[in-house]
């Protein structure tokens, strides 16, 4: 089964070099690479970085925001185009382990999405990551050979999952209606459940996210949040990011009005 690996970006080079470094280093290459450039004057620079490693697709603009659901949707068309019969998405900020690709491709099946463990690392840390890594609170952490089946597709995730050509085709990819920070990702687990995939979490898919500055609550993305929150309820009845959205009310930025959230 040939694999594709792919990868969006904005900015981020140093990250994409150490990502590219550990994809290298792994047990198993993939079978096709792809980088997407969601700013499309980066895409030269990226080519660069990566040499004969990778495709790299440049994205044009539509409007403000970065286009991240757009852009996964281009990487796996790519990716499809080429052959690829498992697709596996890796944020930019992310380090792939050894055994990531290997473990994705061995278990992949079209009646579910997996999801590997992610750790956070410090901002110098050493050469170990797995002993650097701080592992999500919120996620469960599978051991190397366990795959934990029924997982509750809202806590799915962007940073790190893989899928079968034929389940994204059953799920149609991202929604593209999303632009910009926040709910694409809770968008997908939705969809994938409605069409009829399980979530599963995958031991020794692991993955290593660099640090880089974040605020919490994200204030710098606030408005893309209630843009595509509004959005994902009246799709799907609830609101997302829910912890967010509680940060956001007790700064006084926002506040509840019937069964939405305005700014304040």
């Amino acid at each position: 089964m040939r694999s594709g690996l792919i990868t969006i970006a904005a900015g981020r080079h140093a990250h994409l070099r150490r990502q590219q470094e550990g994809i290298a280093a792994g047990t198993v290459l993939p079978d096709v690479r792809i980088v997407v450039a969601m700013h499309a004057a980066e895409a030269q620079s990226y080519r660069t970085l990566c040499g004969a490693t990778a495709e790299v697709v440049a994205l044009r603009g539509r409007g403000s925001g970065l286009p991240l659901a757009r852009a996964r949707n281009a990487g796996a068309q790519r990716a499809l185009a080429r052959g690829a019969e498992r697709l596996v998405f890796l944020d930019v900020d992310c380090i792939p382990s050894p055994t990531l690709l290997a473990r994705y491709v061995e278990v992949a099946t079209d009646d579910a999405v997996s999801c590997g463990t992610v750790g956070y690392l410090p901002p110098d840390p050493p050469h170990d990551f797995a002993v650097a890594a701080i592992p999500h609170p919120a996620r469960p952490a599978p051991r190397d050979d366990e795959v934990i089946a029924g997982g509750d597709p809202c806590l799915f995730w962007s940073l790190s999952f893989a899928i079968t050509a034929a389940a994204w085709r059953r799920v149609g990819g991202f929604s593209e209606t999303y632009i910009g920070y926040g709910a694409e990702d809770t968008d997908f687990g939705q969809r994938a459940r409605a069409a009829g995939l399980d979530l599963h979490w995958l031991g020794g898919a692991d993955a290593y996210h660099q640090h880089h500055p974040v605020s919490d609550p994200p204030v710098e993305h606030l408005d893309d949040i209630l843009r595509n929150g509004a959005q994902f309820a009246a799709r799907w009845g609830w609101w997302p990011m829910e912890g967010w959205l509680r940060a956001f009310a007790e700064r006084g930025l926002i506040r509840r009005e019937g069964d939405g959230w305005t700014r304040i």
